[in-house]
């Protein structure tokens, strides 16, 4: 009765003693795992200076600016907001490189590309509810099920948004020597993988699309509640599976492996000055206070939301550890908590409008980010 209420494919999963040689076929390098320096690494430091310049022309020997977008659901209109009326103010950066988490991977693409695409992320937090991004299944298919809902229509509009004109951008801006990476988890491995997006757009491989819309969706695809999705990768001649969801699952917000040393980076490509990275965390820093029912349901789900608080912190710490020790000036933005909107729905169109707006006035009457995580105290370092 499982096998027929599930209606689910069999799995050829990816040994683990495999899992560090495993390629996506055609696509080499990528991706690697985001808690882990990229393999290539050592031989890139080896580079010459005629090398880098080559390679990186728009990015050589500059002034460097990052940003990192984080997950948080229909939170993510907040950082479309940020955004678009950063693009107003006229003082809007060209991103270096761009990651983006779990709705933050919606996000990232278009960011990268510039302010010309800002209708886009508008559109996307906007326009759109619930019934437009994912189909509810039945109590059955759930129980029997890899999901609560069919994602489908988010499937449908990644097709409509990353279209091969997009890619070509991507590739060309990736080409010039500019980064944008999304994460996903491996379930299987229960780690970070960061995909470079611009590589992959500029592979040439007939499969590139494809494949960067489904790392999109992997993204943002919240276990339990999205289906995960699956990747075809191979290992020593043979093809095997891997599981990915939402990569908020292991890494909540991202810039680089903290592993990496990148002020020696930094100092290889002759960045100008110190780089700059800035961090949009797409929820309130501290969670509202709420009267939990005393009931199994209601107390695991706060549960789960007050961990998931635990992980942004931890995350946001660690980044700002990093930025230091590399020499690069952090800013962090974030929803303020005078925010009290309760939302109807997981996506709410008149929230996640309000939402955007907030976002955009805060960019308008020039947001003041923040140098330091809140409550990290400076002095103790």
């Amino acid at each position: 009765m499982v096998t027929a209420c599930s209606g689910l494919p069999e799995r050829n999963p990816l040994p683990e003693s495999l899992s560090d040689t495993a390629v996506i076929p055609g696509i080499q390098n990528a991706r690697y795992w985001a808690d882990a320096p990229p393999p290539e690494i050592d031989n890139w430091f080896k580079l010459t200076k005629e090398q880098l310049k080559a390679q990186y022309p728009a990015t050589y020997g500059e002034a460097h600016n990052y940003l990192a977008i984080s997950g948080g659901g229909q939170r993510g209109a907040f950082g479309a907001g940020l955004l678009c009326g950063w693009t107003e103010t006229g003082t809007r950066p060209e991103f270096t490189m761009v990651t983006g988490v779990s709705t933050g991977a919606l996000i990232a693409p278009f960011a990268f590309l510039g302010p010309e695409y800002d209708y886009v992320i508008r559109e996307i937090y906007t326009s759109y509810s619930t019934l437009d991004i994912v189909n509810p299944r039945s109590k059955l298919k759930t129980l029997f099920g890899d999901a609560a809902t069919d994602s489908t229509p988010l499937r449908e509009k990644l097709v409509k948004y990353i279209d091969a004109d997009v890619m070509a951008a991507i590739a060309a801006e990736y080409k010039k020597g500019r980064v944008l990476d999304i994460v996903t988890t491996n379930l299987d491995a229960a780690r970070p993988v960061a995909w470079n997006i611009g590589r992959i757009a500029a592979s040439g491989s007939p499969d590139a699309l494809q494949l960067i819309r489904d790392v999109m969706l992997a993204s943002a695809s919240i276990p339990a509640a999205f289906p995960p999705v699956m990747f075809d990768v191979e290992a020593n001649g043979k093809r095997y599976d891997e599981l990915h969801v939402d990569g908020g699952a292991t890494s909540v917000m991202y810039l680089y492996p903290i592993g990496l040393d990148w002020g020696k980076l930094s100092k290889h490509l002759e960045v100008k000055g110190k780089p700059n990275v800035f961090i949009i965390r797409n929820g309130i820093w501290r969670k509202h206070w709420e009267s939990v029912e005393r009931s199994t349901i209601p107390i695991a789900l706060r549960s789960m939301d007050s961990l998931m608080g635990s992980a942004v912190l931890g995350d946001a710490y660690r980044i700002y550890l990093a930025t230091q020790r590399d020499g690069i000036n952090y800013n962090l933005a974030y929803i303020p908590e005078s925010f009290n909107e309760e939302s109807s729905e997981p996506f709410d169109k008149e929230y996640m409008t309000k939402l955007f707006n907030l976002g955009f006035q805060m960019a308008i009457d020039g947001y003041k980010w923040h140098a330091v995580p809140p409550g990290y105290d400076v002095g103790s370092k």
